[in-house]
């Protein structure tokens, strides 16, 4: 089989997605002819990305499309918009060579332009969710809420109506998608993919403790992408405000806040506040220095949105504390 896997982000990218459509590649291609098509890599925003020389059993072509990983809204909606019609054009002139497309892209434009491109050439697609949209982009701008939900729901029920199969990450979202966008229960399918708990089961077999010269000090870690919905500015002020001794507050991660947030600690010059970079498969690792892992989302953020950081917390076997609404 032909297989295209459309995926906004991909290797050497450090994030869930990324990895998760880098497996989908190096499984489906030992039996099938497989495609990717990514945008150039720029997630997390500030992460130095380090190039991986390995040989693969697929083909990846990067688009020649707008990219933002800045937290911008009309920045990701230009990149979600321009994605799109690259897949577009890159289905068009390669649909007889496809059978089967995988999408795991950015909402709402890039998936349409897809969907709609598949649909057009009779191709069968699978729409991957990973957050329901544009609910989790309204938590994140209450005020506006209602009319990014007048605006994007119509499309988002478009692009789920036209795909051959939807996969969801849960239970929750499975019925709230059929619901709210009036499709079938049994076109919903739910696979729980956030976290890949062998890298965890291989670093316990031969724990090693990470070597630092804090470790004397009680750790507080966040470990996660350090955006607007994280809320680890909550952190930063409150670790401030309680100014206990032999504590740290780690931060390890990118993301679009985390040079403002730098900025912010040296400005009020808040001791013991560190950011860390995570280099990919290195979770375990960082994480066993941690004596508690912290949890916090901004407010109705958790409602259509699931922290993959939460699994990945849990198999480091650390206790959590968690500001969630």
């Amino acid at each position: 089989m032909k297989i295209l896997i459309v995926t906004a982000v991909f290797s050497p990218e450090p994030v869930v997605s990324a990895k998760l459509s880098e497996d989908l590649a190096n499984e489906l291609s030992k039996t099938n002819m497989v495609s990717v098509i990514s945008p150039k890599p720029t997630r997390p925003y500030g992460f130095k990305l380090i190039k991986k020389n390995i040989s693969k059993s697929y083909s990846h072509i990067k688009l020649n499309s707008y990219t933002c990983p800045e937290s911008n809204f009309y920045g990701r909606i230009k990149e979600s918009y321009s994605f799109g019609l690259a897949c577009a054009k890159y289905i068009k002139e390669n649909r007889n060579n496809i059978d089967v497309i995988y999408m795991n892209s950015w909402p709402v434009f890039a998936q349409y332009f897809t969907v709609k491109q598949a649909n057009k050439y009779n191709i069968k697609i699978i729409t991957h969710i990973q957050d329901v949209y544009p609910e989790s982009l309204s938590a994140k701008m209450p005020t506006l809420g209602f009319l990014f939900n007048w605006i994007f729901i119509p499309i988002d029920k478009i692009i789920l109506k036209n795909s051959t199969t939807i996969v969801a990450i849960s239970n929750k979202m499975k019925k709230r998608l059929a619901s709210s966008r009036k499709i079938s229960l049994k076109k919903i399918k739910v696979v729980k993919n956030w976290q890949d708990e062998e890298v965890f089961m291989n670093y316990n077999k031969k724990l090693k403790k990470v070597k630092s010269t804090d470790l004397n000090l009680f750790t507080f870690m966040y470990l996660g992408n350090i955006g607007p919905v994280a809320g680890v500015d909550l952190l930063i002020d409150s670790f401030s405000k309680l100014s206990i001794e032999n504590c740290r507050l780690v931060i390890a991660g990118s993301g679009s806040k985390k040079h403002e947030l730098e900025n912010f600690v040296n400005l009020k010059k808040i001791k013991n506040v560190h950011f860390l970079q995570v280099p990919n498969g290195m979770v375990p690792h960082i994480q066993e220095s941690a004596n508690v892992m912290l949890l916090p989302i901004k407010k109705g953020a958790a409602s259509s949105s699931i922290p993959s950081k939460l699994p990945a917390y849990m198999f480091s076997k650390k206790p959590i504390i968690a500001s969630v609404i």
